[in-house]
């Protein structure tokens, strides 16, 4: 990790995810973005949700192309969330589960 010579195992995700958890509990936030992608996440309670960016492309084509591609990203994005979400460590309330 980070160029360490010693092992230490799972400093990552304590320094990534532990941590932002333990002080979002100590100061009352509602919610921790962890960061796009990784399924590794669920098992430390992280949920994917939507994020949204915006982006400005100076290249008419170049925007284009970009765009195109961004269409199909979206689906296969909801897909995988609605996947990963189904797989995740809390327990669904009887409401979600009749739906």
């Amino acid at each position: 990790y980070w160029g360490c010579i010693e092992d230490h195992p799972c400093l990552h995700f304590e320094v990534c995810y532990y941590q932002a958890i333990d002080y979002a509990i100590k100061h009352g936030l509602s919610r921790v973005e962890a960061g796009a992608q990784g399924s590794h996440k669920l098992a430390r309670g992280y949920m994917p949700v939507t994020t949204n960016s915006l982006h400005w492309i100076a290249d008419e084509s170049f925007s284009t192309a970009i765009a195109d591609y961004l269409q199909a990203e979206r689906a296969a994005v909801d897909d995988e969330i609605e996947i990963m979400t189904a797989y995740g460590p809390f327990k669904k309330s009887q409401h979600e589960e009749q739906e």
